[in-house]
């Protein structure tokens, strides 16, 4: 694109925002300090290096086959700098533990240390990119339908073998890369009929989290997830929202919002005002659910904006964490990563250039239709010229620009696959 248009359209946008109190330059580099955590497992469909891969499981999956996904280490790591390289700013990377460096042999998931993820830390510091770390309680034999939940106590200890060693590799992930690591954990277990046992499985989630959290560890963050439902797991889910939510707030602990993991007429950006009332921090996980958590790649669509804009209007910024985890297999997966990152920074600088002191001024005054008409008139406000402007600093394709260098990609690299 035109460097000079680029130019002459931000400068008019400026202009058009400092009119209603609205600092451009001062948004743009707000922008530089909104780091997304970007998913791995879009890049080859959540399958992991695990030698002794199974079946997914756990109520989740990828729909589609488009040609050309990341069959080993080399080429996830390949497409995911490539995804980088068209997205402004710096980012960090989300690894699941089955995407570790096993090196052909096999390592057993209460087996895994940070040797297997040592590759992993120096990429990450050649390549400016900060690491967060998940459990993976699903797709493995003993996973089954309950994991930390489960009465079978060699199974139950089994999975939180697992889940002590991934705090340990994100307490030395953190360590190594001088911030903290996120370490999420985030298990299936639930039941495809009506249970009578709630409150035991319950009681055993609860007991096995106490166990696993113990430990304290200085350069590692703990989050916990909840979910609806998965699928062949419709009528009962263990770690429910509010289960987590009454545990986040009794022990502490951080609480990871999937946008997919809710019925769908809910309002996560609803729950974050009232959750960081009693919570430190909150982790996002960001998706496009249809109908269900179907994982569809974010776009610039009104949960989106609005979940983000909650965040801005709370001026918790520095207190939640902006993470993607879609896995859209019927698309080019690079092109996947791009627009959904793009798509969430843009509703970032939508939220950050709303002129919030003049809303609230007419809201304080009772002025109800000055709100909503500014409201509105925002909304047709220039700011992709301020979006084009931040890529155009940072040095990555404006624009539509990025289709092109996706559509290269593919015929260069990941259709010969």
């Amino acid at each position: 694109m035109n460097e000079k248009l680029i130019l002459n359209s931000y400068e008019i946008a400026k202009e058009r925002y400092a009119a209603l109190g609205v600092d451009t330059e001062k948004v743009l580099n707000q922008m530089q300090d909104f780091h997304l955590s970007l998913h791995c497992w879009q890049a080859d469909d959540v399958a992991g290096f695990e030698v002794q891969a199974g079946q997914l499981g756990g109520g989740i999956q990828a729909t589609g086959n488009y040609p050309g996904k990341a069959r080993n280490i080399d080429e996830l790591r390949a497409d995911i700098l490539k995804a980088k390289s068209m997205i402004p700013g710096t980012h960090r990377l989300n690894l699941h533990e089955i995407y570790g460096d096993f090196k052909g042999k096999v390592v057993d998931r209460d087996e895994v240390d940070i040797t297997h993820f040592q590759s992993w830390i120096d990429w990450g510091k050649e390549n400016d990119m900060k690491l967060d770390f998940n459990t993976t309680c699903f797709g493995h034999p003993k996973s089954g339908n309950l994991s930390l939940s489960n009465p079978d106590k060699g199974i139950r200890d089994f999975w939180i073998e697992h889940s002590k060693r991934c705090r340990a590799i994100a307490e030395e992930m953190g360590k190594a890369q001088g911030d903290p690591c996120i370490m999420n954990v985030w298990v299936h277990d639930g039941s495809k009929d009506i249970t009578v046992n709630r409150m035991e499985y319950r009681k055993l989630l609860k007991d096995s989290l106490d166990e696993i959290f113990a430990t304290e560890y200085k350069h590692m963050k703990d989050s916990i997830e909840s979910k609806v439902f998965g699928i062949g797991l419709e009528s009962y889910t263990v770690g429910s929202n509010e289960f987590y939510l009454g545990y986040g707030v009794k022990n502490n602990k951080m609480v990871t919002l999937d946008t997919g993991h809710f019925h769908p007429t809910e309002s996560v950006a609803d729950k974050v005002s009232a959750m960081l009332l009693y919570l430190p921090e909150l982790m996002l996980h960001v998706s496009r659910p249809v109908r269900w958590d179907s994982d569809h790649v974010t776009i610039m669509d009104d949960p989106t904006l609005d979940l983000v804009s909650e965040i801005v209007r709370c001026d918790a910024l520095n207190r939640v964490h902006y993470g993607l985890d879609y896995f859209d297999a019927s698309i080019n997966r690079i092109g996947a990563y791009v627009i959904g990152s793009r798509a969430a920074q843009k509703c970032m600088i939508r939220a950050l250039l709303e002129p919030l002191a003049q809303l609230r001024e007419y809201e304080v005054k009772d002025m109800g239709f000055e709100r909503l008409a500014l409201l509105e008139e925002a909304k047709a406000l220039p700011w992709n010229a301020v979006y084009d402007m931040f890529c155009l600093k940072n040095g990555v394709a404006v624009g539509n620009e990025f289709i092109a260098e996706v559509e290269k990609y593919e015929a260069d690299v990941t259709s010969k696959r």
